[in-house]
């Protein structure tokens, strides 16, 4: 009776061992292949309204998006990230 249930508590061991054996090795693969990247790269000059003040800038993917502020209302502009063509605005208002 005791020898198998040491069988069945290495059996249950080793089997745990290989279950963190894989998620280490994935951790692992994560964190290397995360290195391998590197940022792209953004030149060049998005123009925006005369008087408005840039309050953020993000970069997604292939569009940038640039939050303005502009005579008190507050926008957020689309540009793409290779040529700057503007894509499309977003305008903020207050609930009535």
């Amino acid at each position: 009776m005791l020898r198998k249930l040491r069988g069945f508590a290495a059996f249950s061991g080793l089997l745990m061992g290989f279950g963190f054996l894989a998620l280490f090795g994935a951790i692992g693969y994560r964190v290397v292949a995360g290195w391998k990247s590197a940022p792209v790269n953004f030149e060049g000059t998005i123009r925006l309204p005369k008087g408005a003040r840039v309050i953020s800038a993000v970069p997604s993917g292939d569009l940038i998006a640039v939050t303005i502020e502009r005579d008190g209302m507050v926008e957020t502009r689309f540009f793409e990230a290779s040529g700057h063509a503007p894509r499309g605005t977003i305008g903020y208002a207050a609930e009535p």
